[in-house]
């Protein structure tokens, strides 16, 4: 597997404003990959990022790489996970507690504590929120997960709620008011 192995391919729309993603799931030796594309506009800027997220094969992440070009100026971001918490490139290590990167650009991100918790009624989690822009954040985001069937689990973060629909893979296929997707399995 030196190149990988796809899994299954995600397409999403973006349902409040003009945008689109799209993101590969990986496996290579020792975990996962997340390798995604996401276009859209912010604030009148229109933005194209690619990005790549790797996480170990308990699905914590290890590390994700965000590069493109918002409003015309390039950008290029690497976040990675260190023993003593997470480093927005060479900053000082902050957010210990944090198993989970939160790309806020796509809805990518959701699969890794969808893929790895046990789910039996509520889980809580503390993802590291990454905010791209002229400077981007990387922020402590509580999160809860809730499965409320086959395939349907309601998300809860400080002031947003919504019930998401998840493809079997873990790709969240409808977020209300931001995205709608699918899924090809490989």
């Amino acid at each position: 597997m030196k190149h990988g192995k796809p899994h299954a391919t995600a397409y999403w729309r973006r349902l409040d404003r003009l945008g689109d993603d799209s993101c590969r799931l990986i496996e290579e030796p020792g975990g996962w990959m997340l390798c995604g594309h996401a276009r859209y506009d912010q604030g009148g800027q229109r933005t194209a990022l690619d990005y790549v997220v790797r996480c170990n094969a308990a699905w914590e992440t290890r590390s994700a790489d965000v590069t493109g070009v918002i409003g015309g100026q390039e950008v290029a971001w690497r976040v990675v996970r260190g023993p003593l918490g997470w480093h927005l490139g060479d900053g000082p290590a902050t957010l210990d507690d944090c198993t989970d990167i939160d790309l806020a650009f796509t809805p990518a991100t959701n699969l890794l504590p969808l893929r790895r918790l046990a789910f039996e009624g509520t889980e809580e989690v503390a993802a590291a929120w990454f905010r791209e822009g002229e400077e981007a954040t990387l922020e402590r985001l509580a999160q809860r997960y809730t499965q409320k069937g086959a395939g349907r689990f309601t998300y809860a973060s400080p002031g947003f709620e919504a019930e998401l629909q998840v493809h079997p893979t873990g790709f969240v296929t409808h977020y209300p008011g931001l995205w709608e997707g699918s899924v090809d399995v490989a």
